[in-house]
């Protein structure tokens, strides 16, 4: 960031959910954005209606399944925009599965490719530069779904847990040169990769609360915020359960629609 510059904010996942809602915070704070998403008109029409000032939005079509098109978005902007101060790997998906469907197999292999490594298709451009520079936030969007495996969820319990392990990874090896790697997990959030469950969800909070509580923690370079509050407390307690506790209270609950459904 040269002196005068607004900071720059990188978010993928951008045309909707919590990353429309975290571009919108950024924004409101005064910093540029580059968006990224599959449907970059979507992103376009959306900034236009919330007047969002042109001069500080730059809009990137890419697709983080695909590691030319998403690592390509990322350069493009370092070259159009500069360096961000912040980049958010937001974008992800979260579908049920059933393992003794085989059709269902590649729902997990598009989930990995979409949550895990999208992600670190997404950070690949910046890490280096951010290091040389010796300043940056990397942001990594888990979720408390990755503390325990929930019954037909193993794809995205199984991303989340290894967002988490990764960030962690990633922190320690960037932690020396100045560049912070942020874990958020998230807990309900409604968004419409939530409002489909069909299992009771504690502690609902709105797109706009979380995207408040993640702004300032980014902005703090917190290392692992779960967010609410309450929902920290909750996986812990899940975390701490014996095995045969565990699955017993988790034997009737919902199970997440299926690609089908």
């Amino acid at each position: 960031m040269t002196q005068g510059t607004p900071p720059l904010v990188y978010i993928t996942g951008a045309s909707s959910g919590i990353g429309q809602a975290l571009a919108l915070r950024f924004h409101q704070a005064g910093w540029r954005l580059a968006l990224v998403a599959r449907r970059a008109p979507e992103i376009e029409q959306w900034a236009r209606e919330h007047a969002l000032a042109p001069d500080r939005v730059a809009v990137y079509a890419a697709d983080v399944r695909s590691v030319p098109s998403i690592t390509g978005a990322g350069r493009a902007c370092i070259a159009a925009q500069g360096l961000p101060d912040a980049v958010i790997a937001c974008a992800g998906i979260s579908v049920g599965v059933d393992t003794a469907d085989a059709a269902d197999l590649e729902v997990i292999r598009a989930t990995y490719e979409t949550n895990n490594l999208g992600m670190a298709a997404t950070f690949q451009p910046f890490v280096g530069p951010m290091c040389q520079r010796r300043s940056g936030r990397l942001v990594g969007i888990a979720s408390v779904s990755g503390i325990r495996g929930l019954p037909g969820h193993g794809a995205y319990c199984a991303s989340k847990a290894a967002t988490i392990s990764y960030c962690e990874s990633l922190r320690v090896e960037c932690r020396s040169q100045g560049v912070k790697v942020v874990t958020i997990s998230p807990g309900y959030v409604d968004t419409p990769l939530t409002r489909g469950n069909r299992y009771r969800m504690p502690f609902m909070m709105s797109a706009k609360d979380f995207a408040d509580q993640a702004f300032r923690a980014i902005e703090a370079g917190a290392s692992y915020r779960v967010i609410p509050w309450q929902m920290a407390v909750v996986a812990k307690l899940l975390r701490a359960l014996p095995n045969v506790v565990f699955d017993r209270v988790m034997a009737g609950r919902g199970r997440k629609r299926r690609q089908h459904e």
